[in-house]
C-alpha cells in the first residue's frame, strides 16, 4: 500500500472536496473520476471514499449496492493483493457532486479531530501478514454493511472509514479503534438479524414472538 505523508493533515475533506470538483459543472461525476482526482488508488483512500459513499442519505437497502466496492476490497486485502481493482461497472456508478461534497463537509466535525491527531506509529500492524488478518476482520464488517437492516449502516461505515484514514496515515492506533468499533458493529447487526428472522419465522407459523 503507499502511504500519503502529510495529506491528512493537509486536509482529507479539503481534499475530497476539491476531488468532487469539475470545472463543467456537470451534476453527477463518475466513481472512477473520483478516484482519479484524489490521485491515489490505495486501499485506504479507496475504503475511506467508498465508507462516505455509504453515509450518503440514500433509500433503505442502497448499502447492498454501495458496499460490494468495499467487500472487494477488504476481500483482496484478505488476499493480500498489492493493488486496487474495482470492476468498471462500479467505477462507472454515478453520485451527485453537490450531494457527496455536503456529506464530506458534514462529517467534518468528525474528521477533523481525527486529523489532528494522526500520525504514524505502531508500525507493527503494518506489515503483509497482519495486515491480511485485518482485511479478513474489516471483509466481516463490510458483510454488516451490506446487511438491508435500517439505520444498521453507520456504525459498519464509520469503523471503515477510521481503518482507511489509519491504512493511509500509517496509524495502527486508529486502526485498532476502527478494529472495537467494527467488532460492535458486526455484534448490532447479527443480533437486529437474528431478531428479524425470529420475527418473520414466529409471523409465519403463528406463534408469538419473544426474542
Amino acid at each position: 500500500m503507499i502511504g500519503l505523508g502529510n495529506a491528512f493533515r493537509r486536509g482529507l475533506s479539503r481534499r475530497l472536496v476539491r476531488a468532487a470538483r469539475d470545472p463543467e459543472q456537470r451534476p453527477d461525476m463518475s466513481l472512477g473520476d473520483l478516484i482519479h482526482g484524489l490521485g491515489d488508488r490505495s486501499f485506504g483512500w479507496c475504503i475511506v471514499l467508498f465508507a462516505l459513499i455509504s453515509m450518503l442519505p440514500m433509500p433503505i437497502g442502497s448499502t447492498m449496492i454501495t458496499s460490494i466496492p468495499l467487500i472487494l476490497l477488504t476481500g483482496q486485502m484478505a488476499l493480500g493483493l498489492p493493488q486496487v481493482w474495482l470492476p468498471g461497472w462500479v467505477m462507472r456508478r454515478q453520485v451527485s457532486r453537490k450531494r457527496f461534497q455536503r456529506r464530506v463537509l458534514w462529517f467534518g466535525p468528525l474528521i477533523r479531530p481525527i486529523e489532528r491527531i494522526v500520525r504514524p506509529r505502531y508500525g507493527a500492524i503494518f506489515t503483509p501478514r497482519v495486515e491480511r488478518g485485518l482485511g479478513v476482520f474489516l471483509l466481516f464488517v463490510a458483510v454488516a454493511l451490506f446487511a438491508p437492516i435500517p439505520l444498521s449502516s453507520y456504525l459498519p461505515a464509520i469503523a471503515l472509514l477510521l481503518a482507511g484514514i489509519g491504512l493511509v496515515e500509517r496509524d495502527g492506533a486508529v486502526v485498532v479503534a476502527s478494529l472495537g468499533l467494527g467488532l460492535v458493529a458486526i455484534v448490532v447487526t447479527a443480533g437486529v438479524t437474528v431478531a428479524l428472522l425470529m420475527g418473520v419465522d414466529a409471523l409465519t407459523h403463528g406463534r408469538p414472538f419473544s426474542p
